[in-house]
Parts: structure tokens; C-alpha cells; sequence
């Protein structure tokens, strides 16, 4: 739910996100909460969570989630958000973006809730890539492999990969399908020295959306030129350019952590498709 800095960072450098909406729902983790940071102090925050039921207890799927009440949790989320940033001046800006919310708490569903508050993020900063979900597409168990095989599914030539998936991920099932592994980095000052902590909207409120679309777009750049290259075809290797400035027809993909998370390969958990807090 209102992904953090660098994840929507990910998700902004990339042409595709894949949601991983048939994995376990777990409570530990992003899938139903962000963390709210005061304006001016991004150093001070505070958890803003869905309360969720989960019908088949422990084993439920992410997309099967129930909202407990959404109703009153859909006017605290509301009061939250404007408490925390209705003094910005892109405030009046973000509150009319956020009006699609409404439909996703009727759903009665944390996926929606999660997903939708994404979708509303990439919508302000103008991305223009493709959404697809995990149970919609075939991939075989295991960690990277099912990644990689969502990955091919989708016709993506490259997976952006954060710093902490880097030191788990096999990079076997991925080469065997002619797809490149991409860290992502991002820098350790200003907004992002806590990117990894809170959610994406107070960078939002501190600098708006055009402002911070510069900033996403300046770090989609510096993916393309740590870019390795990779062979598709006997024919020579392929670019892996991250598209987000000007479309090439490639696509570069970050997989989703659950609706609304782009990090699946930034996770030192057991299940590939959830991220630790």
C-alpha cells in the first residue's frame, strides 16, 4: 500500500509490473501497511495499516485478503493522509488523484487497496508501462525460477533487481531464458535516505509530482548505463535499455511484491514474492 521511495522507483524505471497477486499474505510485510513521515521530517513516522482477515487463515492468498470494516479503515486512511500531508501545496493535487480508492475499500479487498494505491502514484508521475498478474500467467516453483519464468512470460529481456535480492538470487534460471538481471541502486541522500523506510507519498507532498518525476527518471538513466548486456539470438546482444524516458518496444520488468510492491528480488525471505519490512 502507497509503496516506498524506492520501490515506486523501480516500478517507474521499468515497462512492466507484474503483480504477485497468488502468493501467501503476510503480515509482517508491506502488503497491507506503509509508513507515513511527517513533512520537513521525513526521520519521524508512523505505521498506517488495513486491518485484514484472511479467510484460510496463514495460507491465504494475497488477492483473497478481506478488509476488516472498509468502510472506517477507507475515512482513517483519508484522515491519515491528510493529517500528514494536507499543508503541502500538491496536496489539493494528490487528494483528487486519490478519489479511485474509494472504489478498491468497496471491493472489500486488501489487493485492491494495495494495487490501486499504486497505480495512483505511477499515474501522477506519467508511467506509461504495462500491469500484469502473477495468476494470470504459468511459472514453475522455486524462487528465481518462478521469477524468471514470469519474467519470459511477459516478454521482458531484463529484471531489475534490488541490492538485498542480489545475494540470494540465481541468476541461472534467468540466463537459461536469455534475460539480464539488473541491480537497482539508488542514491543513499536527500529523498532517498529514506526511501527504503516510508512511503513514497511524502516524497510526493515535499516535492510533487513533476518534480519528482525528474528525480525518477534521473535514476532510470543511471540503470541503463550499469546495464550489462546480453545475448537473445546468434545474431549479437541486445540493449537492455530501461525505457521509462522514451519507449524502444524492449521491456525491462520489475515483478510486483504482493499488489502494489515492485521488489520481489530485494527480499531475504523465504517466499520470492515477499518482501521484508
Amino acid at each position: 500500500m502507497f509503496p516506498r521511495l524506492t520501490t515506486l522507483a523501480k516500478l517507474f524505471a521499468a515497462d512492466t509490473w507484474i503483480v504477485l497477486d497468488d502468493v501467501q499474505f503476510t503480515r509482517r510485510d508491506y502488503q497491507h501497511r506503509t509508513r507515513l513521515a511527517a513533512l520537513g521530517a521525513p526521520q519521524e513516522s508512523r505505521w498506517m495499516s488495513i486491518p485484514t482477515h484472511l479467510p484460510q487463515g496463514r495460507h491465504t492468498a494475497i488477492r483473497d485478503a478481506l478488509i476488516v470494516d472498509p468502510g472506517l479503515v477507507q475515512r482513517r486512511i483519508m484522515a491519515m493522509a491528510r493529517q500528514y500531508y494536507g499543508a503541502s501545496s500538491h496536496w489539493p493535487g494528490i487528494k483528487q488523484a486519490l478519489e479511485p480508492l474509494g472504489a478498491a475499500f468497496g471491493s472489500g479487498r486488501t489487493a485492491a487497496v494495495a494495487e490501486t494505491s499504486t497505480r495512483i502514484l505511477l499515474d501522477l508521475l506519467g508511467w506509461k508501462g504495462e500491469i500484469f498478474r502473477s495468476g494470470d500467467l504459468s511459472a514453475r516453483p522455486g524462487r528465481s525460477q518462478r521469477l524468471a519464468d514470469l519474467t519470459a512470460a511477459v516478454g521482458a529481456r531484463s529484471y531489475l533487481c534490488g541490492t538485498g535480492g542480489m545475494r540470494y538470487l540465481d541468476s541461472g534460471p534467468f540466463a537459461f531464458q536469455q534475460v539480464a538481471v539488473m541491480p537497482f541502486l539508488t542514491p543513499p541522500a536527500g529523498i532517498w535516505a529514506s526511501g527504503r523506510q516510508v512511503s513514497a507519498l511524502w516524497a510526493l507532498a515535499t516535492l510533487g509530482p513533476v518534480a519528482l518525476a525528474g528525480r525518477l527518471r534521473a535514476v532510470a538513466a543511471a540503470q541503463t548505463l550499469r546495464c550489462p548486456e546480453t545475448s537473445s539470438s546468434p545474431d549479437g546482444p541486445v540493449e537492455l535499455a530501461v525505457s521509462a524516458d522514451g519507449r524502444t518496444g524492449r521491456r525491462d520488468l520489475v515483478g510486483g511484491l504482493g499488489p502494489g510492491w515492485a521488489l520481489p528480488a530485494d527480499s531475504v525471505s523465504p517466499d520470492p514474492a515477499v518482501e521484508r519490512a
